[in-house]
This record gives C-alpha cells, sequence and structure tokens, in this order.
C-alpha cells in the first residue's frame, strides 16, 4: 500500500476549494461526492468512526490542488439498531480541475494501488468524457447495481434563487435551526429520518467541527408535539453564492403532509439572504427512487449532472 496518509479537516478544506475553483468553471464535473457540501458533510459525520480507512492522495501546482483521490476502504459500519453491515469493497472519491485533467491517470494508479485486491468503485460525472475513458482504458466498467429502473446511481439538481415560492406548513408546525433546537434534537432528527443510521451525537460534533458549518443554514421542522419532523442542512459557497442541501430528511411518521416541500422552500428562502444566488442538491435518479425526485422538481429544480458508477472487479487483477 502506497501514500497512505488519511484526509484531515485540514485536506477537506483545501478539497472544498477545489471544488469551490471547479464550480465556478464547470460544475458538471464535480463528482457527486466531491462537491463543497459533501466533503464537508461526509468527513464531519464518518471521521471519528472511519477516519481510520480513509487514505488520500493529493496533486498541487503552483500552490494549488488540482487533484485529489480518496478512498473508502472495506469496513464494518456499526448502525443506529444494532446492526452491521460489511462494506467488502473499495470506493473512490476525487476530483481533477480541468486544466489538469492529465492527472486523472495518476489518480487511477493511486487509487489501485492503495485499494488492493478486491472490488473498486468510482462515480466518475458522466459529463467527463476523458475520464471515462480512461478509466476504461484501466479496466473499469460499468457497474451492474447502476442499472435498471431501481439502480443506485446520483443525479445533481440545480435551480437559481429567483421567484421561489412561499413555504406553507401545516398548523402547528414551525421552522427552527439547530441553534436554536440543540444539538439532541438536531442528531435526533437526523437518526429518525435516515433510520437505521450510522449517525450519532459524535458526528454531529464532526459536523460542526468542519469549517463551512453554520447552524443557522440547519434547519428543522418541528412538530406540536416537540418532535422534529424533518431536517436539512444547507452549505453555502460564498465564492460562487452556491448553497447545497446536503442531507434532507423527514421522519417516517410525518411524511406525505407537505414538510418537505415546505423545508426546502423556506430553505431557499434563508439561503438567498444568506448570499447565494443558486441552490443545488443531490438524489437517486433511477425511475424507481421517484419520491426525493419529484420533491426538487416540484420546487424548481431541473437535473444538471449525474454519476457513471463504475466497477473493476477482482478478476481484473
Amino acid at each position: 500500500m502506497t501514500d497512505f496518509e488519511l484526509v484531515t479537516a485540514a485536506d477537506v478544506r483545501l478539497m472544498q476549494r477545489l471544488a469551490q475553483r471547479v464550480t465556478a468553471t464547470r460544475l458538471d464535473l464535480v463528482n457527486g461526492e466531491a462537491t463543497f457540501g459533501e466533503l464537508a458533510w461526509n468527513w464531519g459525520k464518518g471521521h471519528a468512526a472511519l477516519g481510520a480507512i480513509w487514505p488520500r492522495r493529493l496533486w498541487f501546482s503552483g500552490g494549488d490542488l488540482v487533484a485529489w483521490g480518496w478512498a473508502w476502504l472495506p469496513h464494518r459500519a456499526r448502525r443506529s439498531d444494532g446492526s452491521v453491515k460489511d462494506v467488502t469493497g473499495a470506493n473512490l472519491v476525487y476530483q481533477v480541475h480541468p486544466d489538469h485533467a492529465e492527472l486523472i491517470d495518476e489518480v487511477i494508479d493511486w487509487y489501485d494501488g492503495t485499494a488492493g485486491e478486491v472490488e473498486h468503485r468510482v462515480s466518475p460525472s458522466a459529463a467527463d468524457e476523458l475520464a471515462l475513458e480512461r478509466w476504461a482504458a484501466h479496466g473499469y466498467g460499468t457497474d451492474p447495481a447502476s442499472l435498471g429502473d431501481t439502480a443506485h446511481w446520483t443525479q445533481l439538481n440545480e435551480r437559481d434563487l429567483t421567484d421561489v415560492a412561499q413555504p406553507v406548513l401545516p398548523d402547528g408546525f414551525r421552522f427552527r435551526t439547530a441553534h436554536e433546537a440543540g444539538a439532541e434534537a438536531a442528531v435526533q432528527a437526523h437518526m429518525d429520518a435516515w433510520a437505521p443510521s450510522t449517525y450519532s451525537a459524535e458526528s454531529y460534533e464532526g459536523v460542526r467541527e468542519t469549517a463551512t458549518y453554520r447552524g443557522d443554514l440547519h434547519i428543522l421542522v418541528e412538530a406540536p408535539d416537540g418532535t422534529m419532523a424533518a431536517s436539512t442542512i444547507m452549505w453555502l459557497d460564498e465564492a460562487n453564492r452556491t448553497a447545497e442541501f446536503e442531507p434532507v430528511g423527514t421522519h417516517p411518521d410525518y411524511r406525505r403532509m407537505g414538510l418537505g416541500r415546505a423545508m426546502v422552500l423556506h430553505g431557499m428562502h434563508v439561503a438567498r439572504a444568506a448570499g447565494a444566488t443558486r441552490m443545488t442538491v443531490a438524489c437517486l435518479g433511477a425511475p424507481g427512487h421517484p419520491k426525493a425526485r419529484g420533491l426538487y422538481y416540484g420546487v424548481g429544480f431541473r437535473e444538471l449532472s449525474r454519476d457513471a458508477p463504475l466497477i473493476r472487479t477482482r478478476t481484473a487483477f
């Protein structure tokens, strides 16, 4: 195994700055897990439990980060219901600045040398034709799990923040921020929405430690009985005046009440007041996963780009 240095909070900030530079020119080339908000969210919620299996490699030019790779190695994930999930393959999140596209081969070689002889997965942007060509040249093909109506691949959606409708909540419900509701309520809201979940109070502490987390951009919907019925975090990229929803979730007992729609609309008004002019959000894109996509399309989002999940199996080594 080579170049085994683990991802740090400082690394994530550098990665976010690269995401900002790519966003400014070709947002459609930002990989699904490499967006400004996704980087902070994933590192924050997982670094305490998973940081030891997160090797990374950074490439610089003239003092600027121009490419990086972040590998997720095989591990066991423990969830809130006591169950465990064994992840037996490796996954790569990465980004290469389009002005340094030739570095993609170095990223692939580093990943293959670091992950070892397990299944290797990666999801480049489907708009990145050169990257798709190079991954294929290194033995990667379409992941069968990304085929069919119920496949798991991600699309990135966007809209501008003009003409945002006003949110309407059912009687007795109200919007709160994480600052107002407190850490315990914020953690429980996420765990309820995504059960069974690996999220915990320790996860939230990590999220709050990231440089770009803001409690005033962490929105919740409180039910009349005090339950936090829905929640979302927005990540503000001030350089590009873009905000990103990640994650978005609703308690199962409070679904189909319009809470998600109201929360997303309210969030867009809050993001606009904070300086954003554009909003993004990711969701599953296959036809068999219509709920989140329908929510976002219903409030004005449209698809910008999508992932192209690839795999290299053990037999390819």
